[in-house]
């Protein structure tokens, strides 16, 4: 199970990937239509506006289809293999999924057409109670359903990811084996997506009940609940699962519901990115919906973190310095502009418990001031770049500057904190390490890849590579065939041991091009 919710958070990251880059974007020409930065004699050019407008449209066509974007990156990062034959089946099962919803929906007098307020307010519910139901409903790709968001695509991709695995290399008698391998998966697919869509329809209103619980509870709890969720996220970093919590926030009523320009829109990055496509956005809302965002992650990400590596680089050896320099600088570099910051976080959280536990509750209590504070910056990734495009040039409605005090404190106190908790503790930190070993030149590519596949324990040891956006993942035949030390010379920042089989090494954002190096050594 632990594997396999690896699995799960790395298919996550695609979609999300998507939304970090268009989020930057819509940011941008938001700043562009705003007069108060860029003038009114600039708004005013029409083919201007009209270009951004445009890009608003595309973008703005990104997130409305996010469930089916969802449901293709799931079905892509679970199957073992024929990955394309999974794609196309995703899409298949996401349609089929909501449409037999639908169907079950209208067989009960449930439609687009009885579930609007005014219809229900002239069956006598008052306006609050007819809103309540009819935002339980909404319409995807023209299909009327349940209001799953992106977990529709989630449940959707994950029952057509097992059927693919399942069938996509099944035999069928030789008169109609045309139909087997991976033909048979969208007729599977196509015969089994009703079974799950009659369950769904009568577990979602329990789930979603659920859902809407918990976002309650978190909502009561004010800036404690986002205290919680960002030391609980940081805590969850070894084990990859943070992404799936950052999800849950993101798309899901625990991050919030609000109504924008009529439309309900549920999850914090949904109503963020809602708000930022107006032209006069409500920032009391914008600042309650970015409490889960970016903003709690800018003091540690752009301050603290790049300051625990220079710590690490003062506390180093001196016959090492040299040698842990470019580490932590690419390291300190990657979290301050994009806010990836497993480089860093594997360098200490398996070695010192005491740093770890403190970067959590660091964490947390950043999310709390910044919630606070009514710091108002969005987006994914908590780097200078969000900051910059989602804080400074949105405007001073933001209270980004917020932000900068508090993160000037927070690289003063990691500073002296790691550096005394590493030379107190003699914490094994890069540069501190009992044994030595020589680094591979990460520009020879083809020697590196040969390098790792060897480190890992050989070709016929490895069984699946992968990779998100910092970690490669691996399935190897034993785990006990590594070589720690071989791995960590190929600039590796860390090791994860999922279980006997499962592997993930940390080698930061360059990730994407060595798992291609090891992929072409295998």
């Amino acid at each position: 199970m632990k594997g396999y919710l690896q699995k799960l958070g790395k298919s996550l990251m695609m979609p999300i990937s998507i939304i970090a880059a268009s989020g930057i974007f819509l940011g941008l020409a938001a700043v562009l239509q705003n007069p108060n930065i860029v003038g009114q004699t600039f708004v005013d050019i029409t083919v201007v506006q009209q270009f951004i407008g445009f890009i608003r449209l595309l973008i703005n066509t990104l997130f409305g289809n996010l469930p089916v974007l969802f449901a293709i990156s799931i079905a892509i990062g679970l199957a073992k293999e024929e990955k394309a034959t999974a794609a196309f089946g995703a899409v298949i099962g996401f349609l089929l999924f909501h449409v037999s919803i639908s169907y079950i929906l209208g067989l009960n007098g449930i439609t687009a057409a009885t579930r609007t307020v005014d219809y229900l307010t002239e069956t006598g519910l008052s306006t609050l109670e007819a809103t309540s139901i009819a935002s339980s409903y909404e319409t995807v790709l023209g299909i009327f359903t349940f209001r799953m968001n992106v977990l529709g695509g989630i449940i959707s991709g994950i029952w057509v990811a097992w059927m693919h695995n399942k069938f996509y290399k099944i035999e069928l008698p030789t008169a109609i084996s045309f139909f087997g391998g991976k033909r048979f998966v969208p007729i599977i697919i196509t015969v089994t997506i009703p079974f799950l869509s009659l369950i769904m329809y009568f577990v979602w209103p329990f789930v979603n009940s659920g859902i809407v619980g918990i976002g309650n509870i978190i909502a009561e709890a004010g800036a404690i609940g986002t205290f919680i969720f960002g030391s609980v996220e940081r805590l969850l970093i070894p084990t990859g699962l943070h992404h799936i919590l950052n999800q849950i926030v993101r798309f899901t009523p625990v991050g919030g519901v609000e109504v924008i320009d009529g439309e309900q829109m549920v999850g914090a990055l949904n109503i963020f990115n809602a708000l930022l496509a107006q032209n006069n956005p409500d920032y009391s809302i914008m600042a309650e919906a970015t409490r889960f965002l970016s903003q709690g992650k800018v003091p540690v990400m752009v301050f603290g973190l790049p300051a625990a590596c220079l710590a690490m680089f003062r506390a180093s050896k001196p016959t090492e310095k040299k040698r842990v320099k470019a580490l932590l600088l690419a390291a300190a570099l990657a979290s301050f502009t994009t806010g990836i910051t497993e480089p860093i976080e594997f360098a200490f959280i398996f070695v010192s418990p005491i740093l770890f536990i403190f970067h959590a509750i660091m964490s947390g209590l950043a999310f709390f001031l910044m919630d606070i504070l009514n710091v108002a910056i969005g987006n994914v990734q908590g780097g200078i770049i969000d900051l910059t495009v989602f804080g400074i040039l949105q405007g001073s409605e933001t209270n980004w500057w917020m932000a900068v005090i508090v993160g000037l404190f927070y690289a003063v106190i990691y500073y002296y904190a790691f550096k005394y908790v590493i030379e107190r503790f003699d914490v094994k930190t890069p540069g501190r390490e009992d044994e030595s070993f020589e680094e591979v030149p990460m520009n020879e590519a083809t020697d590196r890849g040969a390098a790792i596949v060897a480190a890992l324990g050989g070709k016929e040891n490895i069984k699946e590579i992968e990779n998100c956006f910092t970690r490669l993942r691996l399935v190897l035949g034993s785990i006990e065939k590594i070589d720690e030390n071989a791995i960590k010379a190929t600039g590796a920042a860390g090791i994860v041991k999922v279980n006997d089989t499962n592997l993930q090494v940390i080698y930061g954002p360059q990730v994407e091009k060595i798992a291609l190096e090891v992929k072409g050594a295998v």
